[in-house]
């Protein structure tokens, strides 16, 4: 294992001018520090992590814990997560770290024990729920950490988010400009921060368009093709009056409204419209449904760079209103909507 003196030794200078140089000094010239980073590189030298800590009280590694559950393993969008937030944390020259818990284990004695050991220097949080207890405990514990949405009306803690209360709003401004008064919305978990946002942005579109709560569908559950396809066969075979057009809150629920739609013999969109918003993840395309979907996007991938910018800011002490960014999503109209039959 290559150390601080081999590379002293190759290059001739002192231990601590090839550490300064490693590390950024100001007071080591960027000629020294180039020629120090390609013997680095040269001699595949990585840093003790354990000597870090002891020099600077950090340890370079940020962790994610999450619960196992069925078909982790093969989950897309599981993989896109860590993935893209690995690749992230290297480019920062940070180590990132997965803790799989067990599906029933409490969350909150797993990150006692992770914070105890005093081996990470903070956390990403994913899937929070509305006021999430990871963040109550990691603020008293004055761990850094960033999450990925807004668990709190008002979050004071670092955070990436999209608007959800806005697409929503927009999507449902959408069907009701084409002349829909019985819209459906196929929610994800009730808990959620982001189903909760969706929830107050379809609400506040259906009562800017005179559309009465009577006509309003809303339906909660995991976010895949089972709760589009149960919901919407649910939705048509019960007794009252059906929808005429559906909200999906993302695309897998959208492939099982699809599905759904096809067994009833019912066309989108002449009998049924459809919308998704769509996290663009590689294993479903929204623009190779048939016929197309309209949707709003924000590709999950971007989320990860700002998430490691905010965590990395909030380990380095900058300020908060540094630290909680909002990104954009877009408005895609495809052939998925057109006015209610009749």
């Amino acid at each position: 294992m290559t150390t601080l003196k081999d590379i002293s030794r190759r290059l001739g200078l002192s231990v601590t001018q090839v550490s300064r140089a490693l590390n950024g000094h100001d007071d080591v010239n960027a000629e020294t520090r180039e020629r120090v980073a390609a013997a680095a590189r040269a001699m595949n030298y990585h840093p003790n992590m354990t000597a870090r800590k002891l020099v600077s009280g950090r340890s370079g590694m940020v962790g994610l814990v999450i619960p196992k559950y069925k078909g982790l393993g093969s989950d897309a969008m599981f993989m896109e997560v860590v993935a893209g937030l690995s690749a992230q944390f290297s480019s920062r020259e940070m180590q990132f770290v997965l803790h799989i818990m067990e599906e029933s284990e409490p969350a909150i004695p797993v990150y006692q024990r992770l914070v105890g050991r005093g081996a990470l220097d903070g956390f990403v949080l994913i899937d929070p729920h509305n006021d999430d207890p990871r963040v109550t405990f990691l603020q008293s514990a004055g761990l850094p950490f960033v999450v990925h949405g807004r668990p709190s009306a008002k979050p004071d803690f670092p955070f990436f988010d999209i608007e959800n209360e806005k697409l929503l709003f927009e999507l449902t401004t959408y069907l009701a400009s084409a002349g829909h008064r019985r819209i459906a919305l196929l929610n994800g978990l009730v808990g959620r921060p982001y189903v909760s946002h969706r929830t107050r942005g379809f609400a506040n579109a259906c009562e800017a368009a005179g559309i009465p709560p009577q006509d309003r569908f809303e339906r909660h559950g995991d976010m895949d093709a089972a709760h589009g396809l149960v919901s919407t066969v649910g939705l048509f075979n019960g007794p009252g009056p059906r929808p005429t057009a559906i909200i999906c809150g993302n695309v897998r629920i959208a492939h099982g409204v699809y599905q759904a739609l096809a067994s009833l013999r019912l066309s989108i969109p002449q009998d049924v419209s459809v919308v998704a918003h769509d996290d663009h993840l590689p294993d479903l395309r929204a623009s190779a449904f048939f016929p197309s979907l309209t949707v709003t996007k924000a590709p999950l991938r971007e989320s990860w760079k700002p998430m490691a910018d905010c965590l990395a800011g909030a380990i380095d002490g900058l300020p908060l209103a540094e630290l909680q960014q909002i990104g954009a999503y877009e408005f895609i109209a495809r052939n998925s909507v057109a006015p209610p039959a009749g």
